[in-house]
């Protein structure tokens, strides 16, 4: 890989191009101490975990994942339109068919993961990307978990203005946990907020969970009048406190009237246009956000090399102290307890053997032995403990 541009399109994301393809692609790291020290080390290792099984057209998919001494990278698709946050905040207004065509394709990514016992966890405008013609593509699985067919996620994780009633519930007053339900929940906030420009609750993330039951029992979905009678029909449905009587399956949402006319197989082959298209002549993220993550970063990518040289020609002969010395022991852990991945050299062996590409996300169901309720079973949780806190 080959840093050709030190734009910072995110939080410690920069463009890359590999050299034999000239392909470009996003590349994010992470300063391995820093996860450490912040407790986000399962985090990093769940997203490989789930990412290197996934593969679809609506989703940010994952390609490489290696690293350094300080540093684990995770290399995937470049999309240069921006998220739906940042086209919010900058006032723009989503026609009726542009959502109408980011419901049915985030409908489809999410039957998908959902067919490997995926709960994404954190659906919203946020980690929704656009590319440049416009479709939308999921990112951030980070919080995201695999449960099993009978089985329910207990733990509080997400964004709470786009959590689901019975996440909070089961938080609170220990109920039988949720399920794939709380994804749809957050596509149906996402899609009222998208086309209002405000959510349907007033909830933020200082809210309390009491007051957000509250809010849920005594308030009612308002949509706005200029909408169709079959979209304000299909947020509802979308937005039924319930799980067990809302729209929760890609044949739930194709059933639906308002999209009895949709031509499901182009919107897979991202044929149908998109209602809106990110402007190509401009950065499609916040310029004084990304300026400020350069010049705080306090070991830019571009010196690295040199850095590291310099590192391996110290005296490494001096005591260190227990707290260094325990620092080292989680490094060491994280190094080799780190996955790495090569989707490339993955398409080749299955092409050899005979394989299709529908195989790939097979690993997901291997990933369950290791995972419960989105937290990775491996030694990182007592070797990193004492260093976390």
């Amino acid at each position: 890989m080959k840093i050709v541009l030190q734009q910072f399109i995110g939080n410690l994301v920069c463009i890359v191009q590999k050299r034999d393809t000239k392909k470009m692609y996003a590349m994010k790291y992470m300063n391995k101490q820093k996860c450490i020290e912040r407790d986000e080390v399962r985090n990093v290792f769940r997203e490989l975990q789930i990412m290197q099984g996934l593969e679809h057209p609506f989703l940010v998919n994952l390609w490489y994942s290696f690293q350094d001494e300080e540093d684990m990278f995770m290399v995937v698709d470049l999309l240069l339109g921006g998220d739906l946050r940042y086209h919010l905040q900058q006032n723009v207004h989503f026609k009726e068919e542009a959502v109408k065509l980011y419901i049915c394709e985030l409908a489809m990514a999410l039957d998908y993961l959902q067919t490997y016992n995926i709960i994404h966890r954190d659906i919203k405008p946020d980690n929704i990307l656009l590319d440049e013609h416009g479709h939308v593509h999921i990112t951030d699985f980070n919080v995201a978990t695999i449960v099993g067919d009978s089985e329910k996620a207990t733990s509080m994780a997400g964004t709470k203005p786009y959590m689901a009633p019975e996440v909070f519930q089961s938080y609170l007053e220990g109920g039988p946990g949720y399920s794939y339900p709380v994804d749809w929940w957050s596509l149906g906030i996402t899609a009222y907020e998208l086309l209002r420009g405000w959510r349907p609750y007033d909830i933020h993330s200082n809210t309390a969970v009491e007051e957000i039951l509250l809010m849920f029992r005594a308030e009612k979905v308002h949509c706005s009048s200029t909408w169709s009678k079959g979209m304000v029909e299909l947020i509802k449905m979308l937005l039924v406190k319930e799980p067990d009587c809302r729209l929760s399956s890609l044949k739930d949402v194709q059933n639906s009237p308002y999209l009895a006319n949709v031509n499901w197989d182009a919107v897979l082959e991202k044929i149908v246009p998109p209602g809106f298209v990110p402007n190509k002549g401009r950065l499609n993220c916040d310029p004084t956000f990304e300026l400020e993550e350069m010049i705080l970063e306090s070991k830019p990518l571009h010196k690295k090399k040199k850095r590291l040289a310099k590192n391996k020609s110290k005296d490494i002969g001096k005591e260190s102290s227990p707290l260094n010395g325990h620092l080292q022991q989680c490094l060491d852990t994280v190094h080799k307890e780190f996955i790495i991945f090569n989707r490339e050299k993955l398409r080749k062996r299955r092409a050899a053997s005979g394989q299709t590409d529908n195989n790939e996300s097979g690993s997901c169901s291997q990933t369950h032995e290791k995972m419960q309720d989105g937290h990775n079973n491996n030694v990182l949780g007592t070797v990193c403990t004492t260093i976390a806190s």
